[in-house]
């Protein structure tokens, strides 16, 4: 049994207002038509859904017990109306994005922050982790789109550029003799060098430039954030390399100064990316018109 759903509209208002004439003007439709839908309904059946009063319709046993059933179904199809038109309007929903700590901090959190204030209902979940452990989450499924450090290649993604970042090596006061000079790569292997952990896309951009200048690059210490980055830098333990806007209020007050280098450090790129030839959700897609 197949009944299209327009039967079971006609017959739940006919139950609804005890009246077919109401029922027929709620739908706008003729009464005839809302008989004969009626009729149908209960030919389909082969049992009687109404009996006729001097006031109307009223329901006969089996057409209240399904009157129960279908008015279950209008309430759950008009709420489902109601949430649908919430979240068009960004009204409600879930944005799930997926970065590095420090992107986090540094560059996603005044989005996140403007995103909040147009849009109050809307829940944010936020996943951290490196670059490949964000394209896992993507691919699962378990994140609506990941802002990481470029290049990304993988044909299952929609990659786009957001913004550039300039990664430097700092120090501070220990090393204050650094100051003003420009090392070679050969000089900077003197000193202790402190670098953020390997699966890092900062990390793998970094040890291929040395190797591109036929240098091996072995770190004194490695660590898992950014803020140990800074902070063992200020304390004298080595020479970190972090992103220049990321140590902007360090270098500005002086805990800490860049050092430089008789060879260019390239720019890196930083994008997001979600999964190609999927649809977005509505927080997602506007979530990433504001970072572009």
């Amino acid at each position: 049994m197949n009944n299209n759903y327009e039967l079971y509209k006609v017959f739940y208002l006919a139950a609804k207002t005890g009246s077919l004439t109401q029922a027929a003007k709620a739908l706008y439709l003729t009464q005839p038509s809302v008989s004969h839908a009626i009729k149908q309904l209960e030919d389909s059946f082969g049992i009687t859904l109404f009996y006729r009063t001097s006031k109307g319709v009223e329901l006969t046993q089996e057409g209240s017990i399904l009157y129960s059933y279908i008015e279950k179904s209008q309430t759950l199809i008009s709420l489902a109306e109601e949430q649908m038109a919430a979240l068009k309007n960004l009204d409600s929903g879930e944005l799930r994005i997926g970065g590095s700590d420090s992107l986090f901090k540094h560059y996603i959190l005044p989005y996140l922050e403007n995103f909040h204030m147009q849009y109050p209902g809307i829940r944010l979940h936020l996943n951290h982790g490196t670059t490949p452990e964000i394209i896992a989450l993507l691919k699962e499924g378990k994140i609506d789109l990941g802002v990481v450090r470029m290049p990304i290649v993988d044909s299952q993604l929609d990659v786009r550029e957001s913004f550039q970042l300039q990664d430097c090596f700092v120090a501070g006061a220990l090393y204050s003799e650094l100051k003003g000079a420009v090392l070679s790569l050969d000089m900077l292997l003197q000193y202790p060098i402190i670098l953020f952990s390997r699966n890092s896309r900062a990390r793998m951009a970094i040890t291929e430039l040395f190797q591109s200048y036929g240098h091996n690059l072995k770190p004194e210490i490695e660590v898992g954030s950014v803020d140990l980055l800074i902070e063992l830098a200020r304390k004298g333990l080595g020479i970190s390399y972090v992103t220049r806007e990321f140590v902007s209020k360090e270098l500005e007050e002086g805990a800490l100064f860049e050092i430089q280098l008789d060879v260019p450090i390239p720019p890196s790129h930083v994008g997001s990316m979600v999964m190609r030839n999927m649809p977005l959700s509505g927080p997602a897609r506007r979530f990433i018109e504001l970072i572009h």
